[in-house]
């Protein structure tokens, strides 16, 4: 069955490469720089977006590098803008922070020492833990939290992520971080939750990771990386030391608020090494998703086939051990996002020897750029997954349309209005721009942003608000 699942998605891939094959990747470059793609297009309707350039301007990114992986080798690389305002021109190996793209790096070196029988899935993980230990909680209802809970995000750990350090500022070391003791500014990592019940994305458990690495091989972390994963995965420009040596910030794309206020002092410090203090470039990322994919077809230097499997099956919350995972069973990705102050990237490649890209940004703003680049190349590519959401728009008439306008109220501090303007419906939120409301049913409509509303109405028919949907979320805005 697995075999005839990979032949299927080799078969896949053969058929969208045959599709791609009348243009040059400088044409399918070039149509992506000139015409992003948004979250949604209405469906038979050409896509008009924004160039790359005019994106970066208006969400204040200064550096934009990406890099493309095809049939089994990095097909290009690009980069776009200055290392700062006024700087000099971004280059292939300009460094970013990497964000939470350090968990699956840091999952492949737990993985390997898996592979070696120094670490256990499905032990507790106390019996590997040395300098410290985690504390019991009734909370966890006597249930040990395992590495492989860890890994997947579902040992019920809390602390969802760090802000970082600003540069002059005191650095607490790795057990001030686990125990929350000053400096540092997080909560104490403890568990929250009953461990393997729930998925609950948490940097805090990887915190703990990074001690266990420690402690089984009695070397730092960022050596044990480096060694068991950045060189033998060809990641040439990328480390783990936090903070970078004076002499590599010349090759940094310097970190931006969203509003393109540079974040002061430049780049945080990060001392949660395999949670969030990856140091790298987008075609080092684009070596490490080859080399994922190696690992998955055949294994490779560092984790075998079977290891590698492990990773990219999916469990709670669609994801595996250090990825999220998407796409249908015979044609499937493996990806995650990365967000530090001031840094935002993504990256994702298909199975087998699938495409990929790897887009780094250095503003605050800059995920939503990353996003519209791979959906680019998405569509130029013909990728099954990834793009643009169609929408199928229906008519509806004007009558009812203008029973919607009003303003919606969220909460004191935020709220919708809604327009009726040339016989389409239009919506605004506080601070944000007029977008046009797209029908995809009399009372069902959504927007560019991928945002979807449903209006509501009494039994007496008079709408009294509306059910806002994101992210799988609904809220309810009323009608003033």
């Amino acid at each position: 069955m697995k075999i005839l699942r990979k032949l299927i998605g080799a078969v896949s891939m053969l058929l969208l490469a045959t599709a791609c094959q009348g243009q040059s990747d400088d044409q399918h470059i070039a149509a992506i720089v000139a015409n992003l793609s948004p979250a949604m297009v209405k469906e038979g309707a050409p896509i008009h977006g924004k160039s790359l350039r005019e994106t970066m301007n208006e969400d204040h990114v200064s550096a934009v590098s990406i890099a493309f992986i095809r049939h089994g080798n990095i097909a290009w690389v690009r980069s776009f803008g200055t290392l700062g305002i006024g700087g000099d021109p971004v280059a292939p190996d300009t460094l970013f922070q990497a964000g939470s793209i350090s968990k699956p790096v840091t999952a492949t070196a737990v993985m390997h020492l898996v592979q070696q029988g120094k670490l256990s899935l499905d032990e507790n993980v106390n019996t590997s833990l040395v300098h410290w230990r985690l504390p019991a909680s009734d909370k966890a209802q006597g249930k040990p939290v395992t590495l492989r809970e860890l890994l997947s995000h579902t040992a019920g750990i809390n602390v969802h992520g760090f802000p970082g350090y600003a540069a002059g500022t005191p650095v607490p070391t790795t057990l001030q971080v686990l125990d929350g003791t000053p400096p540092a500014t997080n909560s104490p990592i403890r568990v929250e939750q009953v461990p393997g019940k729930q998925w609950n994305y948490s940097g805090g458990g990887y915190v703990i990771l990074q001690q266990m690495i420690t402690d089984v091989t009695g070397q730092s972390f960022a050596d044990v990386l480096r060694d068991m994963v950045l060189k033998p995965y060809g990641m040439t420009h990328s480390s783990f030391q936090q903070p970078l040596a004076p002499g590599s910030l010349k090759q940094v794309a310097m970190p931006y608020e969203a509003n393109g206020t540079p974040i002061a002092g430049g780049p945080h410090v990060y001392p949660e090494l395999a949670a969030a203090g990856l140091w790298t470039t987008a075609s080092d990322l684009a070596h490490f998703l080859l080399a994922t994919q190696q690992a998955l077809m055949h294994g490779n230097t560092v984790l075998n086939m079977s290891t590698a499997q492990q990773m990219v099956t999916p469990g709670l919350g669609d994801w595996g051990l250090g990825l999220e995972i998407g796409g249908k069973p015979d044609h499937r990705y493996f990806w995650h996002g990365g967000g530090n102050e001031g840094y935002q990237c993504i990256m994702t490649a298909y199975e087998g020897e699938g495409d990929g890209a790897v887009v780094m940004t250095n503003s605050n703003q800059g995920y939503a750029l990353a996003n519209d680049v791979v959906r680019s190349i998405a569509r130029e590519y013909q990728w099954p997954d990834w793009g643009p959401r169609v929408v199928h728009t229906v008519s509806v008439d004007a009558a009812t349309l203008k029973r919607y306008v009003g303003t919606y109220k969220i909460n004191p501090w935020f709220s919708f209005v809604v327009t009726f303007q040339n016989d389409k419906l239009f919506i605004q939120g506080t601070g944000q721009p007029n977008l046009e409301l797209w029908p995809e049913s009399p009372a069902r409509f959504t927007f560019v942003v991928d945002v979807d509303v449903a209006f509501v109405r009494d039994a007496h028919g008079t709408v009294t608000g509306m059910n806002v949907l994101q992210d799988g979320k609904t809220t309810f805005a009323k009608k003033q």
